[in-house]
């Protein structure tokens, strides 16, 4: 996928977050009442933070972290209370909007700085740890995996990611989905096998050097995501 198409993906990915979801994702990921199949969302959600918050060191003091894709700051914040210095970038000027209210002054000694943006820019400096928490799955895997061999220019230990793996159950939702009133607002997610991307990640030249470590597949409801590790050798 060429970048012309990249940026037209993008595009339609910031209009979702930004405009016509923006308010369901602020009561999602919020303590308001919620359906029950947002609330398998919510609990799904939930449970891949602190998956990926396990794999950063516990004691984050001096360290820099980029949450690539921060919507509303809920990882941001996490990092910055164990004492990381986070940039936290989205697309959506909203939900940056919205994770700027919901920083409290008690974060200890880290700090955030969110910015409006693309997390492929490469004028953010070098960082310790990324951490992309299904930011990539909206993204076809040739753009994901673009994304990712830019990441590791600039990142000295361990990107965190999550993509959507090619399951029959996803495959199953992803069409029940197309079927409902108003689909096509939501951007659609884009799965991909985890043994293709284990094989595209290991075939890559800008990422020799690196190296997959920790997988974990989280499965609640209508949420179904992968993480994944990948360190510097």
């Amino acid at each position: 996928m060429d970048m012309l198409n990249y940026e037209r993906r993008r595009e339609k990915i910031e209009h979702y977050f930004d405009r016509t979801a923006a308010d369901t994702w602020a009561k999602l990921t919020s303590d308001e009442p919620v359906s029950g199949i947002r609330q398998t969302v919510r609990e799904g959600r939930d449970e891949m933070r602190a998956t990926l918050m396990s794999w950063l060191p516990e004691n984050l003091s001096g360290k820099r972290i980029l949450d690539a894709g921060c919507g509303t700051g809920a990882l941001s914040i996490e990092a910055a209370q164990r004492g990381a210095e986070v940039i936290a970038i989205d697309l959506s000027p909203n939900l940056i909007r919205l994770a700027k209210e919901r920083v409290s002054e008690q974060i200890g000694s880290g700090s955030i700085e969110f910015i409006v943006g693309d997390m492929r820019q490469n004028a953010l400096g070098n960082f310790d740890h990324i951490v992309a928490m299904d930011s990539l799955i909206h993204y076809d895997p040739v753009d994901g995996m673009q994304t990712l061999e830019s990441m590791a220019e600039s990142v000295t230990s361990s990107i965190i990611f999550t993509f959507a793996p090619r399951t029959a159950l996803l495959a199953v939702m992803h069409g029940v989905g197309q079927c409902f009133p108003r689909s096509n607002r939501s951007p659609a997610i884009v799965p991909i096998a985890e043994r293709k991307l284990q094989e595209e990640i290991g075939a890559s030249a800008r990422l020799k050097g690196w190296s997959l470590h920790r997988s974990a597949r989280v499965n609640r409801g209508f949420y179904i995501s992968q993480a994944q590790e990948l360190v510097r050798q």
